[in-house]
């Protein structure tokens, strides 16, 4: 009987969310950094915006569930998972989703609300992969995403041709639109984010088990996973809830 009550004790524990990383100042240091137009610094409690705008980093819940986390979440949250850069793609452990989990009210402070025609104003159309007709995107420009993304673009360009079938045509980049059964904002409602062809993706909702658990695969060569991260972009085959065509502006998560 004792084991049984530990056992659901400790199952319960792996999905409790919320406590803030040890190393949360990196990330804080980062934010202000790959931020600078929007964020001037932190203290002990606020990240500090330019506009006198202050947001709390941390709520101080470490009981929430991973729903919770992924729809009410605090600063502290976006970094309860670290990103694998680096690493050999292979199935996430549960929940694990480095990056997924966004503080809806920084982005649209850096990027805009698109709801109200924010971010439109900001959108550039770039070339993609112009030596091999990728035809064009359109990215926003705020922190510089359009130049990272076209240089993305110039260094797929140099692959052999046998890469060029998984990058187009492109399966969108800006749209105001919100996370499929979610109510947060994609990072495409920013124009912050990429989708290369989906002939070649998998995805999450595609793949559930009988006990509706994503059985994680991937044909996307890594040699494009470490380009795009390589100018700040993530990748969405990192995530437990995976997505693999799907890639999005966040060098907060990155050591470059």
């Amino acid at each position: 009987m004792f084991i049984s009550v530990l056992s659901v004790v400790e199952s319960r524990a792996e999905e409790t969310y919320g406590a803030t990383p040890t190393n949360i100042k990196e990330y804080l240091d980062r934010l202000v950094s790959y931020y600078s137009d929007t964020i001037s610094g932190y203290d002990n409690e606020f990240l500090i915006l330019k506009n006198g705008m202050k947001f709390r980093i941390s709520d101080k819940r470490t009981d929430k569930s991973f729903q919770e986390l992924l729809k009410k979440p605090d600063i502290d949250d976006m970094f309860y998972a670290q990103y694998p850069v680096g690493t050999v793609p292979k199935q996430p452990e549960k929940n694990m989703d480095p990056g997924r989990v966004r503080f809806e009210p920084l982005f649209v402070a850096i990027y805009g609300d698109c709801s109200k025609d924010q971010v439109i104003k900001n959108l550039r159309t770039i070339k993609w992969l112009p030596k091999h007709g990728g035809g064009s995107v359109t990215i926003t420009t705020v922190n510089g995403v359009d130049r990272a993304l076209e240089a993305v673009s110039l260094d797929l360009d140099e692959l052999a041709n046998d890469f060029i079938k998984y990058l187009k045509p492109t399966f969108g980049t800006y749209n105001c639109r919100k996370i499929a059964g979610s109510s947060a904002k994609s990072m495409h409602a920013y124009g912050a984010a990429l989708d290369i062809s989906a002939k070649y993706a998998n995805y999450w909702r595609w793949m559930l088990n009988g006990r509706g658990e994503p059985k994680w695969q991937n044909q996307i060569p890594i040699q494009i996973v470490r380009i795009f991260e390589k100018h700040g972009f993530i990748w969405g085959g990192y995530w437990y809830h995976y997505d693999t065509m799907h890639f999005e502006y966040r060098p907060e998560l990155l050591r470059l």
